[in-house]
């Protein structure tokens, strides 16, 4: 392992532990304050689509002024948002968090850490070692998300809450100083290009998909099941804190089984096969009759719904030209992140209105559409890396 490596691993630690704990904490943390539901859904569909907005600009900055100064920048970025969270009582200021695209609402890295990191990722190993490396990545960040939702659980009145959004800032000012520590080797070897009309034009039909896929998930990210929770069970954050903590530690495992599933089987297999039966549970959850099935549902829906994500990352960096790779991981997250943002607002209304199952039924109908789309359409199209047949 290269120093640059550890460095970018130890930045992604550092993260996952603070979005871990952030999307546990921010549903009901914004409760607290005296927000409605509806108003909650609104702040965490904006912070998704800053988020996704965030990665384009981050992959076109670090063309100009590279990628240390630029994973700097959103470590400020994180920074800003846990003071501010922390601090703030009003809509207006938690709003501003909310366009830092760093309220952690999905626990995992959505916006300029990861159009930056996974394009450095691939350049790093050997292509066939690249199925395993972004298992590895993901790996990183599932085992501090749980380390970050089990913190949550201390998290049981206001001003703990307070606390804890503090730390997240200092976790935001350690990621950027650990960027800055990087060589001038982490830089792309080439000059990163603007993702071209002709790349955009091949990848609109897989991204296309990718936004359905996202908009399911932006009904049931983690801060939104974190909050039905809540609000459909009573679940206090001492008992969120640990279940999280436990999906998180079943995410982490899958993402190591994905990377070695996809070595044998392929991408978009991996990525369809493991989806749908994950997605069949989640159809499920509204009907649990209690907390304790709600929890075990979850627990195995999370076991196979996000084996998806390396074989995504190492499929998106593998069909387009390596100087583009961070325009087009920034592209397609923003596509999922416009379809991911609608989410929330959506989910918050439904609860406000007392309709609690609705968010889970939708969510897992638009993704099982988007599992057959996808085998259908692109299971004959295999990565630059890929020989399985």
């Amino acid at each position: 392992m290269t120093r640059d490596f550890a460095l970018i691993l130890a930045a992604r630690l550092l993260r996952a532990f603070g979005f871990g704990m952030a999307a546990v904490l921010i549903g009901l943390h914004l409760e607290r304050l005296g927000l409605t539901a509806s108003v909650i859904g609104l702040l965490l569909s904006l912070g998704l689509l800053s988020a996704a907005i965030a990665g384009v600009i981050a992959a076109t900055l670090s063309g100009s002024i590279g990628r240390r100064r630029t994973l700097a920048l959103a470590g400020l970025l994180m920074a800003f948002a846990g003071i501010d969270l922390s601090l703030a009582h009003a809509p207006f200021l938690i709003g501003l968090a909310a366009f830092s695209g760093m309220l952690g609402a999905a626990s995992v890295d959505l916006g300029p850490f990861a159009s930056i990191e996974q394009a450095a990722l691939a350049e790093s190993v050997p292509p066939e070692r690249r199925n395993v490396a972004f298992a590895r990545y993901s790996l990183t960040g599932g085992l501090a998300a749980a380390a970050g939702g089990l913190l949550a659980a201390t998290a049981t009145d206001l001003s703990r809450g307070q606390l804890l959004f503090a730390l997240y800032g200092v976790i935001g000012l350690l990621t950027a100083a650990l960027a800055m520590l990087l060589s001038p080797r982490a830089e792309a070897p080439v000059r990163a290009a603007a993702i071209s009309a002709a790349e955009i034009r091949a990848l609109a039909p897989l991204s296309g998909l990718f936004a359905i896929d996202a908009l399911g998930g932006g009904l049931v990210v983690n801060a939104v099941i974190a909050y039905w929770l809540h609000v459909r069970f009573g679940a206090p954050a001492n008992v969120l804190g640990p279940a999280f903590a436990a999906i998180a530690l079943l995410q982490a495992a899958s993402y190591e089984v994905s990377g070695r599933l996809a070595n044998r089987i392929g991408l978009i297999r991996t990525m369809v096969f493991t989806h749908i039966p994950s997605n069949v549970l989640l159809l499920l959850v509204p009907f649990s009759p209690s907390l304790p099935w709600a929890i075990g549902l979850l627990l195995a829906r999370f076991s196979l719904s996000q084996m998806d994500v390396p074989a995504r990352q190492a499929y998106i960096v593998s069909i387009v030209p390596a100087a583009q790779r961070a325009g087009a991981v920034a592209f397609t997250g923003l596509v999922r992140g416009v379809g991911q943002s609608a989410g929330p607002l959506f989910s918050g209304a439904a609860i406000q209105g007392a309709v609690l199952g609705l968010p889970f039924l939708v969510a897992g109908t638009l993704k099982l559409i988007y599992d057959v789309s996808l085998f259908v359409a692109f299971r004959s199209r295999r990565a630059e890396h890929e020989t399985t047949s």
